[in-house]
């Protein structure tokens, strides 16, 4: 395990109450700052915008519509940002603002870039901390939850574990907060999420928060089928993302479906493919088989068709078999000006540079 998702919802950003609670904050900082000198990779998914809005404008009475929460997450988005860039900063860990939307998780081209967005800041050591761009978002490209964020960020940089931290000690067999004999369900194992389960989770209670019981259960699916395991556990409970780590039973444990590098070969080979075809020498075609590198352009003899950035396209050997596919680093336009030369002159022949791979290992599926 290498790649760590933490989803913090804002009631345990507030500890219930209606302000950030600096105490809870600091004791979650702690924990990831411990886990980055282990060696672990983590991402920060963070709600609480909202809330810092709120405590920042003194808890104004405001209509309960679209444009009033717009403006609270304006305001509260680097209220928040400052607070964890000053606490991670005690322990020399530098943060970064990252914000999504629905349509730069969807889009093939967004995808690329906000993938490689996050490889970069996690490749200088960097935490990136993530919350929905929810002064711009409109209704037809919301996430709508942090929640499902979690799930759809950890698909996209191939997370080993999401941790949701909330209120609640996990999912229970009915609401905790109104039936004593609910009992708390330890594990979650087959393909289908039993229909109880649904029925037994809630909608969110919070002012400030947006997803509930259900959301948690929504997004946990979608991981696990993306090929990371999911633990929602009390955010409030001691040392709660360390023992998670270490393995401790904490929580409601999903567990992976498939692996992650099957994830990557269903989302290259299920999207629309473009008409463009890369043909490689022996050379190149003999590392690709291995499945050990990502295809330079010193390899390439011939690029043909119209594609863009992000676009999977057919890579082929010189006697025109199929021998990959993959998503395309690069536009036709400037595979064309490149193709054959070393990766160091990419940029002085097209004037910018992506990176030095054409298609990149991890987007890459051998046939």
């Amino acid at each position: 395990m290498k790649r760590i998702v933490v989803k913090i919802g804002s009631s345990t950003l507030t500890a219930g109450t209606s302000e950030l609670s600096r105490s809870q904050i600091i004791g979650l900082v702690g924990q990831i700052a411990q886990l980055k000198g282990d060696g672990y990779q983590v991402v920060l998914v963070s709600s609480g915008a909202m809330a810092a809005g709120l405590e920042a404008l003194g808890f104004p009475e405001l209509p309960k519509f679209i444009p009033a929460k717009q403006m609270l997450a304006a305001v509260g988005q680097p209220r928040l940002m400052n607070i964890y860039s000053d606490l991670f900063g005690i322990y020399d860990l530098k943060v970064a603002q990252v914000l999504l939307t629905r349509l730069d998780l969807s889009d093939r081209r967004r995808y690329l870039n906000a993938r490689n967005t996050l490889e970069a800041l996690l490749g200088q050591n960097l935490i990136p901390v993530i919350n929905e761009n929810d002064t711009v978002a409109t209704e037809e490209i919301r996430v709508g939850d942090n929640d499902n964020l979690s799930a759809l960020v950890s698909n996209l940089i191939e997370a080993d574990l999401l941790i949701m931290l909330t209120d609640k000690q996990g999912v229970f067999t009915a609401d905790p907060d109104r039936d004593r004999d609910a009992v708390l369900i330890s594990e979650v194992n087959g393909e289908r999420i039993p229909d109880s389960l649904w029925k037994a989770a809630g909608k969110s209670t919070s002012e400030t928060g947006t997803g509930g019981m259900y959301t948690k259960i929504q997004a946990s699916d979608l991981a696990r089928r993306s090929g990371t395991r999911v633990v929602i556990a009390k955010g409030s409970a001691p040392e709660v993302i360390l023992r998670i780590v270490s393995g401790e039973p904490l929580g409601t444990r999903f567990s992976a479906l498939v692996s992650n590098l099957e994830s990557r070969k269903r989302f290259i080979l299920a999207g629309p493919k473009s008409n463009g075809r890369i043909t490689v020498d022996a050379g190149a075609e003999k590392i690709l088989r291995e499945g050990k590198s990502s295809l330079l352009p010193v390899g390439v003899v011939n690029v043909k068709g119209e594609f863009g950035r992000g676009d999977t396209v057919t890579i082929q050997n010189e006697q025109g078999l199929e021998i990959a596919f993959g998503l395309a680093n690069y536009d036709s336009e400037s595979m064309q000006e490149i193709q054959g030369r070393q990766s160091g002159e990419i940029e002085s022949v097209i004037g910018f540079s992506y990176g030095n791979e054409l298609v990149h290992h991890d987007n890459l599926v051998v046939v």
